[in-house]
């Protein structure tokens, strides 16, 4: 089995779970504040890392080579949780997960012009198309003659921090150990989520520990098999995979609130899947040799 193809088995394990954390955070923020939420979780986050490595390696690479280049992609992250939190207040799991597909999208362009990777002429027709059905999910008003619901641009900043965080996930990959990535994920978003607990914190109750571990522990184990995937898969190549997401946010979001997406919903992730095969199908000899 090529590297490659180990990058795209281990980032739809890390999808899966990504989608049931998010699931999960529509479910908190209902009765909880988003920066207590932020907070708990990346505490948990870093926790379980920890202690993971701890018992697994003996020891808890905290030495970066680039340690500003970590803290950024940290704040990345945060900056993505935040701004979809907030979004899953006002709109359905299915709708926020399809305008957030702008992220793989920019992905791929970005990691041309800023990587260096190669991209064909059929990935950027694939990135056009999957512009266009973000546009659509996005339900503009010259489109569906609707005000467009202001929580509906948030998932574009969630895109664009994702962006970031994936594209720096790739380029430390070349330069730290992914233990020690593993450990940086979560240290600086915590840090600055705890800076504002003492204006929004509320004592939790007892039922509510396990699942902000649960929080934790989904985040923590999906962010660290996603680094091992871009140890091994190009960028350009992983990120289309992020579609998968588009269904099981979808099914969750018909199982656990009962939301089922609408036609908008439904064409504009039709479109985005479709420019993301267009953009996944390999590059017979680059990809191959990957």
């Amino acid at each position: 089995m090529s590297r490659s193809l180990q990058g795209v088995l281990i980032q739809l394990v890390a999808l899966a779970l990504f989608v049931a954390m998010d699931a999960l955070l529509k479910v908190l923020v209902a009765s909880h504040a988003v920066p207590q939420l932020m907070f708990v979780r990346f505490v948990f986050h870093t926790i379980l890392v920890m202690g993971a490595l701890r018992l697994i390696t003996g020891k808890v690479p905290f030495r970066s080579r680039a340690p500003w280049l970590q803290t950024l992609r940290s704040l990345s992250l945060a900056t993505a949780n935040a701004a979809l939190s907030v979004a899953l207040i006002h709109i359905p799991l299915a709708d926020a997960t399809a305008v957030a597909f702008a992220a793989p999208v920019l992905t791929v362009a970005l990691a041309a012009l800023w990587l260096g990777e190669k991209v064909s002429p059929r990935r950027w027709v694939g990135v056009g198309i999957g512009f266009v059905g973000v546009l659509v999910a996005l339900r503009p008003p010259f489109l569906t003659g609707e005000a467009l619901h202001w929580a509906m641009l948030l998932p574009l900043v969630t895109a664009a921090a994702n962006t970031v965080y994936q594209l720096l996930t790739r380029k430390l990959a070349a330069v730290d150990d992914p233990h020690t990535t593993f450990v940086h994920t979560s240290i600086a978003a915590a840090v600055v989520t705890g800076l504002v607990q003492p204006f929004v914190w509320v004592t939790p109750g007892a039922w509510d520990w396990p699942l902000f571990a649960a929080l934790g522990l989904l985040g923590g184990a999906g962010h660290c098999l996603l680094v091992l995937a871009f140890a091994r898969a190009p960028a350009s190549v992983l990120a289309p995979m992020s579609y998968t997401q588009l269904l099981w946010a979808g099914l969750a979001g018909v199982l656990v609130f009962g939301d089922w997406p609408d036609g908008w919903t439904l064409l504009g992730a039709g479109i985005i899947a479709a420019g993301g095969v267009l953009v996944a199908i390999p590059e017979r000899r680059r990809d191959r040799a990957g």
